[in-house]
């Protein structure tokens, strides 16, 4: 046999050998692609209503094709039928971007723990909603502060109440209260679900280091202040977290934290507002070109600090269409401050009174009924992203 037909027969059998061990590798690879990366919220999944019904509510229009013989075969005049309209000429609806879901709603958290979930509070709550056809984000910033109904724990423990952060402690695996699927987002999700009607489909929790981690390796975060943050504390049980000069600002991670935290000498309105012009000044960093080389360090500052239900496939289709999205179309809102009043509940738990913010809570559901159809908000409010 010639040293060439030899060689042709080795090359034949590794491919077969490739493309039979590509097929047999191919399923386990597309399962670890496609599978969530942490516990899944277990939550049914609902359909968006894009567009409200034209009928007039309590009036049934009925549409038949030919109305004299549905009449006489239903022994009615046929003058209570009207003629079916012509079909109407469809226009295709444009494609989602990225090979992702036309919508995507993730309840992202910010849990004031430290290293780990086991314990903590979620002192960030936000709820994103996007848009792959747009494309379009619109986040909304619930307070903490909500005294809420809080599911699925009161018959062991007897807890049926508390703040909206607590929902989040309550479910975290370190406190032994919760046994249904998402942990700590899991029972979050159904809080707000239960109260408020907002559904979400995903969720993604940080803890204050993860934050610093990414800060750092990014080299820092620019932010412009148009007027001076106090965040000092005269009481030994609060964290001095410094004073913030207006003007240019170049801050590490852990400078990002502390700003982001500031709230004594003001609320909670004005701490989410910080913490939105943290995640704008993030925003203007990852997508400049100088972020490229630093990618790997970024990816390395994730392990261990995030706690997602999101795949690999699904975190790739949000890493495309990040840069796709206009200024115009990154939407910052938060339900407005004139709502609320402070107030103070008795917390059986803990055996005291304690700080709330009181609200009408219908009026509240309709805000989050727009937002979740996409009428609302329809600009960017301040401080969004400049």
């Amino acid at each position: 046999m010639s040293r060439r037909i030899t060689l042709f027969i080795l090359l034949a059998i590794l491919l077969a050998a490739l493309v039979v061990g590509g097929l047999a590798l191919y399923p386990l690879a597309r399962r670890q692609w496609t599978a969530p990366l942490g516990p899944e919220l277990g939550l049914p999944t609902r359909t968006a209503t894009t567009q409200a019904s034209a009928a007039v509510p309590g009036e049934t229009q009925e549409y038949v094709t030919n109305p004299e013989k549905q009449a006489a075969s239903e022994n009615r005049p046929a003058a209570n039928l009207k003629p079916a309209s012509p079909t109407p000429k469809l226009t295709p609806t444009p494609a989602a971007l990225c090979g992702g879901p036309p919508l995507m709603t993730v309840l992202a958290l910010g849990a004031d723990s430290g290293q780990d979930y086991r314990y903590g509070l979620a002192d960030v709550i936000r709820i994103a909603r996007i848009d792959f056809v747009t494309p379009k984000v619109s986040v909304l910033s619930m307070p903490r502060d909500l005294w809420v109904e809080i599911p699925d724990i009161s018959e062991k423990y007897g807890i049926t109440h508390g703040k909206l952060n607590q929902a989040y402690f309550y479910g975290s695996p370190g406190m032994g209260y919760y046994d249904e699927p998402g942990a700590g987002p899991g029972l979050l999700a159904r809080t707000l679900d239960l109260n408020f009607g907002l559904a979400v489909e995903h969720y993604g929790a940080v803890n204050m280091q993860t934050l610093v981690k990414i800060v750092d390796a990014l080299g820092g975060i620019d932010l412009y202040l148009p007027n001076d943050v106090d965040g000092r504390s005269d009481d030994p049980m609060t964290v001095d977290l410094g004073y913030f000069y207006a003007g240019q600002h170049h801050f590490t991670g852990e400078q990002a934290l502390a700003f982001a935290r500031i709230r004594k000498r003001y609320n909670d309105f004005t701490r989410m507002d910080h913490q939105t012009m943290v995640i704008c000044a993030l925003r203007e960093k990852i997508t400049s070109p100088a972020v490229i080389p630093k990618i790997p360090q970024i990816i390395q500052s994730f392990v261990g600090s995030v706690q997602t239900d999101l795949s690999l496939e699904q975190l790739s289709q949000l890493a495309c269409l990040a840069p796709q999205i206009k200024r115009e179309n990154l939407l910052f809102t938060s339900l407005p401050e004139e709502l609320f009043s402070p107030g103070r509940m008795y917390n059986p738990v803990q055996k005291n009174t304690t700080f709330v913010l009181e609200a009408n809570y219908d009026l509240i559901r309709e805000y989050i009924a727009r937002f979740m159809n996409g009428t609302w908000p329809t600009e960017p409010e301040e401080p969004a992203c400049p």
